[in-house]
């Protein structure tokens, strides 16, 4: 089954998506804890405003980030992930 990436993801209500100092990075804030966000994760966590589709954050790290091998798979890898643990829904 492929990934549909016309999909738009938002966090879920009750998760927020914030830079945390005393981490050191990014961080998933929700009631009952925190999340630390490795880098990849915290670059595609940014680009998750509801508005964007999944192909949309696929277009734009590949910008940042031309020729990586992969990259498109593994954005949707933690897409997958983040739905499977609740952070995220995908309308």
């Amino acid at each position: 089954m492929s990934f549909d990436r016309s999909r738009k993801p938002t966090w879920r209500q009750g998760y927020r998506y914030q830079y945390e100092p005393a981490q050191k990075g990014h961080v998933l804030l929700y009631p009952e804890g925190m999340i630390k966000l490795n880098d990849s994760a915290a670059l595609i966590g940014g680009l998750i405003d509801g508005e964007r589709d999944v192909a949309a954050i696929i277009a734009e790290l590949d910008k940042q980030f031309p020729g990586v091998p992969e990259l498109a798979d593994d954005i949707e890898q933690f897409m997958e992930v983040a739905r499977a643990e609740h952070w995220i829904t995908l309308a």
